[in-house]
């Protein structure tokens, strides 16, 4: 019969997740305007392919990233940013 004071002991430690609250940078700063000249900005929401990030990982909001699609889209076609590269970071 198990004891009440006595300790459980595991073979490994119990990991536990204590992860960051993802919050929408927009949001935060009050920032209204995408701008799509600002292709270093714009970087941060673009993998190492060329690819947008999904909202699941910058924690961006719908409205904003949506926001985010277009300035990235007007950017690639003046040219400003690639639309594929092999190692953009």
């Amino acid at each position: 019969m198990a004891q009440p004071n006595s300790d459980i002991k595991y073979l490994t430690p119990i990991a536990v997740d204590t992860k960051k609250k993802k919050y929408c940078r927009f949001k935060k700063s009050r920032i209204k305007y995408i701008d799509y000249k600002d292709a270093n900005f714009l970087l941060k929401f673009v993998n190492e392919q060329g690819k947008l990030l999904p909202r699941r990982l910058t924690g961006t909001s719908t409205k904003y990233q949506k926001k985010v699609a277009q300035a990235v889209k007007r950017a690639r076609h003046l040219a400003l940013m690639p639309y594929v590269a092999d190692l953009l970071k």
